[in-house]
């Protein structure tokens, strides 16, 4: 089977296309330390206890997989209005670091911008801020209040987290009239009208579902935390004032540019620690305690088993990351999806997303897949979810039930490299009672979406300098 092109992105995607760049990234040093961050998925209680938000857990199980399935419609949207082949436009040339930076991740979805929040600090003096983890946007911005007089009155009445750039000693807003505005920034939503020489740049986003998003651009500091507690600054960041927002962005602060770009602060601050990160999700049923992360650096987890790597395509599909991939296996047998399904070129392709819980399948993928599952699960009553449209097709009753008794899927990488997920990442626990397989049909011709249930338990790292992926079973627990 020909091999096949898969994209790799951890959330928002923006519907229009995104900025082509020629550029070269050049490494600061560090001589210690990595940088951590959380990451927090939407459902987390610790989510729910934060002041401005309403995210949290759900009432039910039922209730859980409904506001999964609801974002996960908005998101498969915005992915197909913007996965566009383009030409390798980007590339990163710099030295080699070993230092390392680390934010944990929690989870965030509402109108398909994604499913993991990260805890973000940036001005001076540094403001704290709940962004949502995004490798599908190459821009980070949060509420603000800038020029706008009455902006967000009612939300700082209450204390809730808005931008003030003024308040912000290394603020700097981008000209309107600098090439950065009319050139650099025209693909990444910039408005090319200036009122008046002095006018900062000014962007208009839009999203799939009708959310707008109106502000200006300016660069300013970001403040990380090594895991060694130092802390650090990363100067120059580019991030986006929002001070009009019409939609549903109620829950969250801003969005963390990590899509493959030289605005992005994916790249920003790689270049920093060694020109790697890393994410890795567990269980979204897991407790608790148990944390996600997203990292910047080299991870040294010595309970890992051997990574594997497999060739990282860079700038093929700006933000995205692709890899080739030469099928899928049920129990050693590889499926008879045809190749067109899998290239990108005849309107096929395949993202890996932590931003969609469950895996979308076009039609030719789907189907045999699901063929290759009737047999076990034609031993269990068969029921319905009942949560709504795109809901998954094959859902049963429990009773019986092992994991045994399921087979064993893997995903093949035209270089060798191949992923074992284990059994609960594609038959999943729907409500109380009922398994469903966690695999959703897509419209032909379109990209398929493998989902962050199924990525759960591996760490996945992103080596940008030398163009691989690794990947590896993993608790996530792995030490500062």
């Amino acid at each position: 089977m020909e091999s096949s092109i898969i994209f790799i992105f951890l959330s928002l995607s923006l519907f229009s296309n995104n900025c082509n760049f020629f550029s070269q990234v050049h490494a600061s040093k560090y001589n210690h330390g990595k940088v951590k961050f959380k990451l927090i998925h939407r459902h987390s209680p610790k989510l729910g206890k934060m002041s401005g938000t309403t995210l949290g857990p759900p009432s039910s199980s039922r209730e859980r997989i409904k506001q999964l399935i609801h974002s996960d419609t908005a998101r498969l949207r915005a992915i197909s209005h913007r996965l566009v082949p383009r030409r390798k436009n980007f590339q990163v040339e710099t030295l080699r670091s070993s230092n390392l930076v680390e934010l944990p991740m929690r989870s965030a979805a509402d109108i398909g911008t994604g499913q993991y929040f990260v805890s973000f600090r940036i001005g001076s003096p540094p403001r704290k801020f709940i962004m949502i983890a995004d490798t599908g946007s190459t821009v980070t911005w949060m509420k603000c209040k800038y020029k706008c007089k009455t902006c967000f009155d009612d939300r700082i009445h209450h204390h809730e987290r808005i931008f003030n750039p003024k308040t912000s000693r290394t603020f700097i807003p981008i000209p309107c009239f600098s090439s950065m505005c009319k050139q650099d920034l025209a693909r990444s939503f910039s408005l090319q009208k200036c009122h008046r020489s002095t006018s900062p740049c000014a962007y208009d986003f839009r999203y799939s579902d009708g959310t707008k998003v109106l502000g200006i651009f300016g660069n300013d500091t970001v403040i990380v935390r090594l895991t060694n507690g130092k802390k650090i600054k990363v100067p120059d960041v580019m991030i986006g004032c929002s001070e009009t927002i019409f939609g549903n962005f109620h829950d969250i602060d801003g969005v963390m540019g990590l899509g493959f770009d030289q605005h992005s602060f994916a790249v920003k601050a790689a270049e920093k620690f060694g020109n790697k990160f890393s994410y890795c999700l567990v269980d979204h049923l897991s407790p608790s305690d148990l944390v996600n992360f997203l990292v910047f650096g080299e991870v040294d987890d010595s309970t890992l088993p051997e990574m594997q790597y497999t060739e990282l395509f860079l700038g093929i599909v700006n933000p995205y990351y692709a890899v080739n991939v030469s099928g899928i296996s049920i129990d050693g047998e590889m499926l008879a999806i045809p190749s067109y399904a899998w290239d990108l070129k005849s309107g096929g392709g395949f993202i890996v997303d932590s931003g969609s819980s469950l895996t979308h399948l076009v039609e030719p993928v789907f189907n045999q897949v699901i063929a290759a599952f009737q047999a076990p699960i034609s031993k269990f009553k068969k029921l319905s979810l009942s949560v709504g449209p795109s809901e998954p097709e094959y859902c049963f009753g429990d009773v019986g039930y092992k994991e045994s008794l399921m087979p064993k899927l893997e995903v093949h990488f035209a270089d060798g490299a191949k992923l074992t997920t284990p059994v609960k990442s594609y038959v999943i626990d729907a409500a109380e009672g009922i398994k469903c397989l966690g695999f959703v049909p897509t419209r032909w011709p379109g990209p398929s979406v493998i989902g962050n249930i199924l990525q759960q338990n591996h760490l996945w790292e992103f080596d940008l300098l030398n163009g691989k992926l690794g990947f590896a079973p993993s608790s996530c627990t792995f030490d500062d």
